[in-house]
């Protein structure tokens, strides 16, 4: 078959359907996004000078999105005149894995995505932990560089690479045998040790495990789960997966950072090293008391995702609890709760924050509760709605039927059919969560000032935006990213959990 006989809609739908060519796209034009911003960055208007560093991370990141785009055209003759990518383009895969050396997780993953004929959400899984593991391990040891390490630096460090050895052994034993049937009994020590590594905060570690423990229970060999048919559908969003990864190497290195990290480099003054430029001994330079801005990022990542995932949470559960009660039981029950919602509704969410850190002070039990308090009336709602919708359908009405109680009915039929469009509402608002908790903090009225917080480290560096604009910079684009992390995510799930999509 060749090009010539194609139609517009053939070369359509084998360009759209192909994952690895949707990704290759993805990851060239990311990356060649990424080099122009080098490029811009690396030349000092105002001194005529040039950055050698970023010039150099420029040039690597130039040569990996041509070599990238240039995997993608070749991707795209394959489908249109083969019908498939042939062994030939694969290998070019293991040339783009050379991109992890520029910490390029754009390319890094459309490399394995490449290498890999076929692609299972535990492959999936595989690659996103060792990567995971990999960028930890990385950022981590960026701290030898500094006059002095945490006293588990050592151990934490061994720890790390000792989780990335298991991860790699893994993903090969798994690029072998994944694809098999029935996988071999063996198999269960590679699903325990891989979710031994899950310790260090490696979420994907954690359902790569029980992924690999649910196949091997199932006589069958297959593990068609809830767990893997959503995981295999979100695989499929290039930036969903992306997010994801986002934010469980956050999770993963909020976690090691009490191994890796001195917590005494973000929040001691060290007024010999105030407001230095990014150098190898402070990777983001050094704030108006010498702290180190990028131990504080690091650190700060926690309390953002404390605060932004608890104050989501928290309302998740008890709007839920209200809004399943309210749409089961309907008539004066319905009224009672919603009606007493709405009064609640009525505030503005962020002015009510505001009232109650005010009215019991600034901390960050508070900052949850004053952020949690607001979002109930939202998730309520959704839930009453999703209730009121499934408690109409014929397996409701045979459970009654059957004498079934109002409770078993509830947590049984109607809350888990019920709960889906939750889970993306929840990823969707958390977003927001850490926002209002950024937003609060740089206004002094969130977590206490001493404690390194994005909000907080925002705050100190809007005023020095024209000396020294990493300062403000840096955190900023660490809530972006975030934010965008957990938007995208919630994008991916909505259509993971949709089961009118195949």
């Amino acid at each position: 078959m060749t090009k010539s006989i194609l139609s517009k809609q053939d070369i359509h739908f084998r360009l759209q359907t192909c994952s690895e060519y949707g990704q290759a796209s993805f990851a060239g034009i990311a990356t060649l996004s990424l080099a122009l911003v080098l490029l811009f960055n690396s030349f000092d208007g105002a001194q005529l000078a040039t950055n050698s560093v970023v010039f150099v991370a420029f040039v690597s990141y130039l040569v990996f999105a041509l070599l990238q785009l240039g995997t993608m055209a070749l991707i795209r003759r394959d489908l249109l005149q083969y019908g498939e990518i042939r062994r030939t383009t694969r290998w070019l895969g293991y040339v783009l894995l050379v991109s992890l050396l520029t910490a390029n997780i754009f390319i890094a993953t459309a490399a394995f995505q490449l290498i890999k004929r076929k692609n299972s959400a535990i492959y999936t899984l595989s690659v996103y932990a060792l990567l995971t593991t990999v960028f930890v391990f990385a950022v981590s040891a960026l701290n030898v560089f500094k006059p002095y390490v945490s006293n588990m630096f050592v151990p934490g460090m061994a720890l790390i690479l000792f989780a990335g050895v298991i991860q790699i052994l893994g993903l090969l034993l798994i690029s072998r045998y994944a694809d098999q049937q029935l996988l071999p009994k063996w198999f269960w020590i590679v699903a325990v040790l891989v979710l031994a590594t899950s310790l260090t905060g490696n979420l994907f570690a954690l359902a790569l495990g029980i992924l690999l423990i649910t196949k091997l229970q199932n006589k069958e060999g297959s593990s068609g789960t809830k767990l893997n048919e959503v995981v295999e559908r979100l695989s499929r969003s290039t930036t969903s997966m992306l997010g994801l990864w986002f934010i469980g190497f956050l999770i993963a290195i909020s976690l090691c950072s009490y191994l890796t990290f001195d917590y005494g480099l973000a929040i001691d003054n060290n007024y010999s090293a105030i407001l230095q430029s990014p150098s190898l001994t402070y990777p983001l330079g050094t704030d108006n008391f010498g702290r180190c801005l990028f131990s504080r990022i690091v650190f700060g990542a926690r309390i953002s995702l404390f605060v932004g995932i608890l104050s989501t949470l928290i309302p998740v559960i008890i709007g839920g609890t209200l809004g399943a009660i309210s749409g089961y039981y309907g008539r004066n029950t319905d009224n009672l709760i919603m009606r007493a919602l709405d009064i609640l509704y009525a505030i503005p969410g962020i002015l009510l924050a505001i009232a109650i850190i005010a009215a019991f002070g600034a901390n960050t039990v508070n900052l949850i509760i004053a952020l949690s308090i607001g979002a109930i009336p939202t998730y309520a709602r959704t839930m009453r709605a999703n209730v009121l919708l499934v408690s109409t359908l014929e397996y409701v009405q045979a459970a009654r039927a059957f004498g079934a109680g109002d409770l078993i009915i509830l947590l049984r039929h109607i809350v888990p059919n019920s709960i889906a469009p939750m889970i993306v509402k929840s990823t969707l608002t958390v977003g927001g969560a850490i926002i209002s908790t950024s937003s609060l903090s740089y206004l002094g009225l969130g977590v206490e000032p001493h404690i390194p917080e994005w909000g907080n480290i925002l705050k100190v560096g809007s005023s020095y935006l024209e000396t020294h604009s990493y300062t403000a910079i840096y955190p900023g684009l660490a809530i972006i990213a975030l934010v965008l992390s957990f938007n995208f995510l919630g994008d991916g799930l909505r259509d993971a959990l949709d089961p009118k999509l195949d």
